[in-house]
């Protein structure tokens, strides 16, 4: 006797059904930018810039116990070429900013920067001529993340905060989503 085959599709009565075929599925309508933005904000891949005792608090934040990776920033970077935040973590000198702003000037767009630790974001208690007071005096910081030394668990609340930061951010052109830019000569041509 041959075996038959049927196959069972579990649905609801309101669902409309045609065929094989179920409608009214999971559909999800959003705009380029609120998708390209969504994928950022949760594939955010922090280039590492320790610089003093903060430094240990945020390796410690992709221990076993605090798991940065939940939150998809498990991949820190050691070039500025592939890291898209820069966590700035510890007391910064006038020596070391020059090097500071090179590697982020080094990094793509777009770029974020977290300033992790009250050295990095005052100079705390180093108020003398070798510290900046303020890692925002030589790059933009988007996110603060108090403490001396923030535990791992602020840290994580500064990057969930950045997340939130990089989900709202409306774009009204390809130039405001950093895709691509392109040379006024390289216009030129493609309008020719």
């Amino acid at each position: 006797m041959p075996k038959r085959i049927e196959s069972l599709v579990l649905h609801d009565s309101s669902t409309p059904t045609f065929g094989d075929i179920e409608k009214g599925g999971s559909v999800v309508i959003t705009s380029l930018e609120t998708l390209f933005d969504q994928a950022r904000a949760h594939s955010i891949w922090p280039l590492t810039f320790g610089l003093a005792c903060c430094a240990i608090e945020m390796m410690s934040t992709v221990a076993a116990r605090f798991d940065l990776a939940r939150f998809g920033s498990e991949a820190f970077r050691a070039t500025p070429r592939q890291g898209d935040v820069m966590i700035i973590a510890g007391r910064l000198s006038k020596k070391m900013a020059p090097v500071l702003r090179q590697i982020y000037d080094q990094m793509p767009e777009p770029k974020w920067v977290i300033s992790m630790g009250a050295c990095a974001s005052s100079g705390g208690v180093y108020n003398n001529y070798a510290i900046v007071q303020g890692a925002d005096q030589v790059v933009p910081v988007d996110v603060y993340v108090p403490g001396c030394p923030p535990s791992p668990d602020a840290l994580i609340y500064g990057i969930m905060k950045l997340q939130e930061k990089i989900k709202r951010k409306e774009a009204k052109t390809f130039k405001d989503l950093r895709l691509i830019e392109v040379s006024a000569r390289t216009q030129e041509e493609v309008r020719a």
